[in-house]
């Protein structure tokens, strides 16, 4: 089957991005989804780095790009009429915000669309205080609003060298819905 449309769907921790992803996918036929940090996730615990998903971020930056680089080849390697990647534009590791898209990752994925999925500051720090499931580093608003502006820069670069189109959208408390509606027509838009 020939390679179809690739959206890669990425935002800060504790946009709601899983969540919009998944009911975009459910609601749009024929589409699938490859979840970039869990690839990442098998791939470390094949190699015996980690024990669980957010000890990757504390990995020196030479492991991570390691994992990206497996992680985009086994998706790459991916067939369908919609593949959805659900990933991170940017990770904070201890030496600092290592892209989540840098150019070999962009390369392997060849993404046809690239959305940001956004939420207010303040909705952010609450979804990541109350997110038990996870091991999160404190933020503050002014932190989380940092990083909402950074994702934005780090989404433009990627657009400039995969020439890909990028959308933003609005993921509010209780209208993940709406956000997945959003994400269908330009599905829709894409594939008419």
């Amino acid at each position: 089957m020939p390679m179809g449309l690739r959206i890669v769907v990425v935002g800060i921790a504790g946009v709601g991005k899983s969540t919009v992803v998944q009911k975009s996918v459910d609601s749009i036929k024929g589409a699938s989804l490859a979840v970039f940090g869990t690839a990442m996730f098998d791939a470390a615990k094949e190699l015996h780095w980690v024990k669980h998903r957010d000890e990757m971020r504390k990995l020196p930056v030479e492991k991570q790009k390691r994992l990206q680089t497996i992680a985009a080849r086994k998706i790459s390697r991916g067939r369908g009429k919609v593949v959805f990647v659900d990933t991170h534009l940017f990770i904070r590791t201890p030496e600092g915000f290592w892209p989540g898209l840098p150019l070999a990752v962009i390369q392997s994925l060849k993404p046809t669309h690239l959305l940001l999925i956004e939420a207010d500051a303040a909705e952010v720090v609450s979804r990541r205080e109350n997110d038990k499931t996870r091991y999160r580093d404190k933020v503050t608003e002014a932190e989380v609003s940092a990083e909402l502006t950074l994702a934005r820069t780090f989404l433009s670069a990627a657009s400039l060298v995969s020439g890909a189109p990028i959308s933003f959208i609005r993921n509010q408390e209780g209208k993940a819905d709406e956000a997945a509606e959003q994400i269908r027509k330009i599905v829709g838009s894409a594939t008419a």
